[in-house]
């Protein structure tokens, strides 16, 4: 870690500690004018934010763990993949056409000009349009007020020829993205965000009405490459809200036994050592090395950092979390950075279009 991330990780542990002591001295009577029974705190105050040291502390593997030998994975590619996918999603789509005189619709919330972010837009748009899927863009300025964003989701939730919406994240910070994505109608919600979806996919005999776009398409990349997830180690690096999490999520449903690795997690290598399935989403270019890895594990790069790169087309090229060099030494298959889980996101995000299309039209 940098020191500054290290100072900032100390300040909230010393304030968590301040906290729970505070706590206990309540709840065990200590403090008599408290009415606080249990020792537990609100989960809010345990969210600490997710800071991973910067990539320049990843450089050089220490000591005896060089990653020398041959190329021996197999690369997924979930470019040819998504491919095939939404060629059936296209096919759906006509069909879909010709019965009903319908097709699905997709709506789509740009704030700001972060330039990742309007990668990710034209390519979501661009793939409705090879499938069949009507699509709408609202893009509004960095500093739009609160309101502007929620009256576009409104319109769009009211709108009966748009069965899919979405905001792209993140969102700049002046705005609250927990109540923002609130607004979201559940039957609408295609990046499978809102609570009742999430609260679905962690219970046993629940069915989510939608499944967030990436870890379900981490999940179809296993399962298309012939992974076995039953009854293996997995490990899931990262744990926000969008993909670290409910990718631990559905894991389990897949009866994996799971580990999550965060930016507090002491000696993340160890962990995940041990794993015969990697899922990586921190977010930081080559954390993950090769020596971190089990000869023979399964990796799926989720990290999609964006590089200054003055000779690429848009500035600046995408860098996964993994370490891609020492990863082919070591893991039996391994998705590339870009042209591995990118595609299949969207090709998710077109097929919980297409799925919603289905229920509001009655299309089967």
């Amino acid at each position: 870690m940098t020191s500054l991330t290290q100072k900032m990780v100390v300040a909230w542990r010393k304030e968590f500690k301040r906290c729970m002591s505070s706590i206990v001295t309540r709840a065990t009577g200590k403090d008599k004018q408290s009415s606080q029974i249990l020792v537990s705190p609100p989960l809010v105050s345990l969210d600490f934010p997710e800071i991973w040291a910067s990539s320049s502390d990843h450089d050089n593997p220490p000591s005896g763990h060089e990653i020398c030998g041959p190329r021996t994975a197999a690369i997924i590619d979930g470019k040819s993949i998504a491919e095939e996918i939404r060629l059936g999603i296209a096919s759906e789509v006509r069909r879909m056409k010709e019965y009903t005189g319908k097709v699905p619709g997709l709506a789509v919330i740009l704030v700001g000009q972060r330039r990742d972010s309007e990668t990710y837009v034209r390519n979501k748009i661009k793939a409705c349009e090879e499938t069949g899927i009507n699509s709408s863009l609202v893009e509004l300025p960095d500093d739009c007020k609160e309101d502007e964003v929620i009256s576009a989701m409104s319109r769009f939730n009211e709108d009966p020829s748009v069965n899919g919406v979405l905001v792209q994240l993140p969102l700049p910070e002046h705005l609250d993205e927990e109540k923002i994505l609130n607004v979201v109608s559940l039957e609408k919600d295609v990046d499978g965000f809102h609570p009742e979806s999430m609260g679905n996919l962690a219970m046993r005999g629940r069915e989510p009405l939608f499944i967030s776009c990436t870890p379900k398409g981490c999940i179809e990349l296993l399962m298309r490459s012939g992974v076995t997830i039953m009854g293996k180690k997995a490990v899931v690096i990262g744990r926000s809200n969008i993909v670290g999490l409910p990718t631990s999520l559905l894991l389990q449903r897949h009866h994996a036994t799971v580990s999550v690795v965060h930016a507090l997690t002491k000696n993340p290598e160890q962990l995940t050592s041990g794993a015969d399935i990697v899922v990586t989403a921190a977010g930081v270019p080559n954390l993950v090395r090769g020596y971190w890895l089990k000869p023979g594990a399964v990796v799926i790069d989720v990290g999609t950092c964006p590089v200054e790169d003055p000779t690429a087309e848009y500035g600046y090229h995408l860098a996964g979390d993994v370490c891609f060099e020492e990863a082919v030494r070591v893991a039996s298959a391994v998705t590339p950075v870009p042209g591995g889980v990118g595609p299949m996101t969207i090709a998710m995000l077109l097929s919980n279009t297409l799925d919603s299309a289905k229920r509001a039209y009655e299309f089967t």
